[in-house]
């Protein structure tokens, strides 16, 4: 299949705890593969046990995991969102977890995931804003949400550190405007 129409057959829709044993292996690939764009790592999350994994699955309008799903069934990319809950940060929601298949990059994966997820939020009575942290190293990530209408409002040093290595990260933010 062409990476052309492998796009077209991409599906977006919330992860379920029954989708746990598909997911889960697909979380690790993005937590093996890029540990600098993550904060949680591949050496501990591999240790948890299934039935935590189908805990930590939520399918709430204000709190889900996006998935990007191919044609034969098989995850093309991941958006996790996540509403904060105290009764002064529920303004607030979060984007965390987003990775993207190598196979299916540069294909608008992770803007439809991103797209639907600006979306979804757009319905939530008060919510006025997402978050999201980016590694600055990740230049296309970083284009993706700024042309999404993302915008930085700080830096920060060695946010993450990766065998010995620093990396910065981008702490961005989309407002919702008055319409």
């Amino acid at each position: 299949m062409s990476k052309a129409s492998s796009n077209e057959s991409i599906s977006i829709c919330n992860i379920v705890r029954d989708d746990a044993e598909h997911y889960w292996p697909f979380r690790l690939e993005a937590l093996k593969n890029h540990p600098e764009a993550f904060g949680a790592s591949f050496e501990i999350s591999v240790q948890i046990p299934m039935t935590e994994v189908q805990e930590r699955i939520h399918n709430e309008p204000d709190d889900y995991i996006l998935g990007a799903y191919a044609q034969d069934g098989s995850l093309a990319g991941m958006m996790g969102f996540k509403r904060e809950y105290g009764l002064k940060l529920r303004h607030k929601g979060m984007i965390w977890g987003v990775y993207v298949s190598p196979a299916y990059r540069g294909l608008g994966v992770a803007s439809r995931l991103l797209q639907e997820v600006l979306e979804r939020g757009r319905q939530l009575e008060g919510l006025k804003q997402i978050n999201l942290c980016v590694v600055t190293t990740n230049g296309s990530a970083k284009r993706l949400y700024e042309q999404a209408g993302f915008e930085t409002y700080g830096i920060e040093k060695n946010a993450l550190e990766v065998y010995g290595q620093g990396y910065d990260e981008a702490h961005m933010t989309y407002f919702y405007t008055k319409q």
